[in-house]
């Protein structure tokens, strides 16, 4: 690992974070983004995330994956892997209180393959928040 490479980490490679603090609570969040609808805009269409620890699924884009660890109202981890890749990465959406009535949504991927990877996935995880944000303001 050279100095001056961000995103880079000695363990999990090339990793992306994207958050946002939102004017609803961790109740509000989580259940939006473990509903079918909340599902469908940041995993994809077609499946549901189950808790239980290796539970498979594959998106009808052909994203595929597991379920590494899932704990009510504050995280979900899985394998994601499109199927135009030849490898898996970690992606990890984590919900957090940020005062009275507010929530902190972050998704974090790691295990990207290089700076390129993680530059695409960074835009592509900012308009996924962004697109979950504004079905959340339309419950």
């Amino acid at each position: 690992m050279r100095r001056g490479e961000v995103g880079r980490t000695r363990d999990a490679g090339w990793q992306i974070g994207v958050s946002k603090t939102v004017d609803h609570s961790v109740e509000a969040v989580w259940s939006f983004i473990t509903s079918p609808a909340g599902v469908a805009i940041w995993l994809g269409e077609g499946v549901s995330v189950l808790p239980e620890h290796g539970a498979g699924y594959e998106t009808a884009t052909g994203v595929r994956g597991e379920t590494r660890g899932f704990r009510e109202l504050d995280r979900i981890r899985l394998t994601w892997q499109p199927s135009d890749w030849t490898h898996d990465t970690t992606l990890q959406l984590t919900v957090s209180p940020a005062g009275e009535g507010r929530a902190r949504l972050v998704v974090h991927q790691e295990r990207l393959a290089d700076a390129a990877e993680r530059e695409r996935q960074r835009s592509h995880w900012k308009g996924v928040v962004a697109a979950l944000l504004a079905a959340l303001d339309e419950i």
